[in-house]
């Protein structure tokens, strides 16, 4: 059921210095001719996926995509001070600036989608599109229902999270955990770095996709342990900062964005990122389109999301296609 695009060669990539140390890597995928698109990875720190060029048909679309601030190929270990999400919005445009491009469709997933949103909400003329998976909205509610003891994740699989939180003192809200995990991902000790690092991803992956099992999760650290840590501590910082957003922000702003057309992907069974926040952001998005995908978690390797992300892109592009005649 996946049908996912063939996979889009890499035409152009490179290194753009944006400041206070750090330098993103960049690529450029597709058409050269094509709509662009902006692929934004998740965590934050997850850095761009592997094949993540077949969400879009190659013909069609020029795909850009690069890592962000302190993960993936992009510079890592820079001071945590200047990686924010104005950062982000301002190394988008950068890019944008780098590779002349005059405006761009944006496709984001979880974190993807916040910044892809935040984004949006700060230079919406520069938007065609939008297509958004797995939507995190960055609220107080998304974080607790990520996090807290009360969250959904803690009520479903309450054997990971006691594994994930035994050793937080006090409260088990979100704040503290995501603050307990900060202070452990930036000792100066490398073992407890590393330990709390593949504690925190174990976490998300296990919630991530409907049928992995552990042991399938626990096999691929040793191939993504030079990656773990950035996802971790990373996350662990824009959670603690509540995402560098003011409560609400998105759900608030969407009149920036509201004429520009949209696709909202969800899992139904998404125990990362709340159902309910992709409901309520379709709900305040004039031009958004819902589609709820049954038998579904949170990831894109779930046939049902990347089959609707692949169709989305589709039709966006005939929407796009219209607007130009």
């Amino acid at each position: 059921m996946k049908r996912l695009y063939p996979e889009a060669l890499c035409y152009q990539n490179g290194y753009l210095d944006v400041g206070n140390g750090y330098s993103i890597y960049f690529e450029q995928c597709g058409n050269p001719e094509g709509i662009p698109i902006l692929f934004l990875h998740g965590g934050p720190g997850a850095g761009l996926p592997p094949n993540y060029t077949q969400f879009f048909n190659r013909d069609i679309y020029r795909i850009i995509g690069f890592d962000q601030r302190g993960c993936g190929r992009s510079t890592r270990d820079v001071a945590l001070a200047h990686n924010t999400t104005a950062n982000s919005i301002s190394d988008i445009e950068a890019l944008r600036k780098h590779l002349d491009i005059e405006k761009w469709a944006i496709f984001g997933g979880s974190w993807g989608a916040t910044l892809g949103l935040c984004y949006a909400i700060s230079h919406s003329t520069r938007v065609t599109g939008i297509v958004l998976r797995g939507v995190f909205l960055g609220r107080a509610e998304d974080r607790e229902w990520y996090l807290a003891s009360t969250g959904g994740p803690a009520q479903c699989f309450p054997e990971y999270y006691q594994e994930l939180t035994h050793d937080v003192l006090g409260e088990l809200s979100a704040d503290n955990v995501s603050q307990y995990y900060l202070s452990l991902l930036t000792s100066s000790d490398v073992n407890t770095r590393d330990y709390a690092s593949l504690r925190w991803y174990c976490w998300e992956e296990r919630l991530s996709k409907l049928s992995d099992t552990d042991s399938h999760i626990k096999s691929q650290l040793s191939q993504l342990h030079t990656d773990v840590f950035p996802l971790a501590v990373l996350e662990c910082h824009y959670l603690v900062h509540h995402c560098f957003i003011d409560e609400n922000y998105i759900l608030e702003n969407t009149e920036c964005f509201s004429h520009i057309p949209g696709f909202i992907i969800h899992g139904r069974y998404d125990m990362i990122c709340k159902t309910q926040a992709a409901a309520a952001l379709n709900s305040h998005w004039t031009n958004s389109q819902l589609k709820i995908v049954s038998n579904a978690g949170h990831s894109t390797s779930e046939p049902g999301i990347a089959y609707a992300l692949c169709r989305a892109t589709r039709e966006l592009a005939s929407i796009m296609r219209e607007s130009n005649t």
